[in-house]
């Protein structure tokens, strides 16, 4: 019997599957993979993932607003209508939501390769003080509709999907208020053993990706090692990440068994514990069947 997974972290909505999602899902389902949770970064994607959801018996929905996406022009509007999206029977989360330094309009403007030369040159200057200006004002709108998002997701009894990128500290300080209110998976999780532990402190899960079958991922390799049975889930994050061997190719839910294996051989588990303690955790903290 093949080993069933659920990949927890999918964007089936996204153009790169636009031709072929029927055999998609029809190769997850070969491989094991029986459920995937296809996630809305704005509120067309939210639109268009439940749509997918409803199609398909296998496929479940979280709706929400992504960081990144919080800073376009009338996004945060999508938050008064989201609470009615996520009252939808096969809408299974609220995110993923959460805070993304990474994009911030001053790094954007300097470039990433410049970033460091336009940081010396232009210390204390004016453009220096837009870009503060500017960051600040970003960080602002994440955090808005940060908080918003946790309180749909406490009103309606549902759990988030947090994205966090470089903002670790800050994440954590806006989600501290709602502890005991809801539960968060840090979704393709790259943090240490230490991270990892803070989280699961309050409650909180990790979930892994392909990188863990990085060559370079040395770090999360060690985090996968130590986080407890029930700490974590498993994902793809597809389009993005896919797994070895097929690293720099378009990531598909069927890879979430690479994912289990990978995660199985460093954990000197078989694939079928690995399953067993992520399926048991993923129907806790989604609560497919509610």
């Amino acid at each position: 019997m093949i080993p069933v997974l659920t990949d927890t972290h999918a964007h089936l909505d996204f153009p790169e599957f636009a031709q072929d999602l029927d055999d998609v899902v029809r190769r997850a389902r070969e491989a094991g993979v029986a459920r995937i949770v296809t996630i809305g970064t704005d509120e067309d994607s939210c639109r268009k993932a439940l749509a997918i959801a409803e199609a398909h018996d296998s496929i479940f929905a979280v709706v929400g607003l992504h960081p990144c996406a919080a800073q376009e022009p009338g996004a945060l509007g999508f938050l008064d209508r989201l609470t009615e999206l996520a009252r939808h029977p096969k809408v299974v989360a609220i995110g993923e939501t959460g805070m993304d330094y990474h994009h911030l309009p001053g790094r954007d403007r300097a470039g990433k390769k410049e970033e460091a030369v336009f940081g010396a040159l232009q210390a204390g200057t004016a453009e220096a003080m837009e870009s503060q200006i500017a960051d600040g004002a970003a960080k602002s709108v994440q955090a808005e509709a940060f908080k918003a998002q946790l309180d749909i997701a406490a009103e309606l009894g549902l759990n988030v999907v947090v994205h966090q990128r470089e903002s670790w500290q800050d994440t954590l300080d806006i989600l501290r208020p709602y502890s005991g209110k809801l539960r968060a998976v840090f979704h393709c999780f790259g943090g240490s053993p230490a991270d990892a532990a803070e989280l699961a402190a309050s409650g909180h899960l990790v979930s892994f990706t392909g990188i863990v079958t990085f060559k370079n991922a040395a770090l999360v390799q060690e985090t996968v090692k130590s986080v407890a049975p029930d700490g974590y889930m498993v994902e793809t994050d597809c389009p993005y990440l896919a797994p070895v061997p097929h690293r720099g190719k378009r990531c598909e839910p069927a890879y979430t068994r690479l994912v289990g294996e990978k995660i199985a051989e460093l954990r000197d588990l078989a694939l079928d514990d690995v399953c067993t303690a992520t399926e048991r955790t993923a129907d806790g903290f989604f609560r497919f069947a509610r």
